[in-house]
């Protein structure tokens, strides 16, 4: 719990987990929805590449970081420590992070938006228009204020050395 005088969560508050992962889990979950309509082999491969980057940010980044074991914002630091051993807290620190980096993570939301697209030029759907606007409000409002206002804002590893926040807030 973090007290006046403290600038960090040691553990994030459940309401801010509950928060931060239904945003993310509400873009999946568009997604998926999207993508389903063209079929179930590409609904499921873009299920397989979900997994795939939460392998990828467990083990290249929740087993790095000091919420490792704790409840981050999200709670990966506790799942990253039921499935991963801990790695070097001062090489994640060190790590430098580019725009290239995050493509694999902004297709989460370009996949369904194309796939969207696609759909609406085979057969418009007002339905389909409506979760392309949700998942664009989501991917960008909706990942703002979670990390802007609830997660980033207090995270003790920011204070430490992150990459993300590295790349995001460059001094000028």
């Amino acid at each position: 719990m973090m007290t006046k005088q403290q600038k960090t969560y040691e553990n994030y508050p459940w309401w801010i987990m509950v928060v931060s992962n239904a945003v993310t889990f509400m873009i999946y979950g568009i997604g998926m929805y999207i993508i389903a309509q063209l079929g179930i082999i590409p609904a499921a491969l873009y299920l397989l590449y979900i997994i795939m980057l939460y392998v990828r940010l467990l083990t290249g980044s929740c087993s790095h970081c000091c919420y490792y074991g704790k409840c981050c914002a999200f709670g990966y630091g506790k799942i990253s420590a039921l499935l991963f051993k801990r790695k070097d807290a001062e090489s994640f620190a060190d790590k430098k992070l580019t725009w290239k980096d995050l493509i694999p993570d902004l297709l989460v939301s370009l996949i369904p938006l194309i796939a969207g697209i696609i759909l609406l030029l085979k057969n418009f759907s007002w339905l389909i228009v409506l979760l392309l606007a949700l998942i664009v409000v989501l991917t960008t409002v909706g990942n703002s204020f979670v990390r802007g206002t609830l997660a980033c804002r207090f995270c003790r590893q920011r204070e430490i050395g992150c990459p993300a926040e590295k790349l995001f807030n460059k001094k000028k």
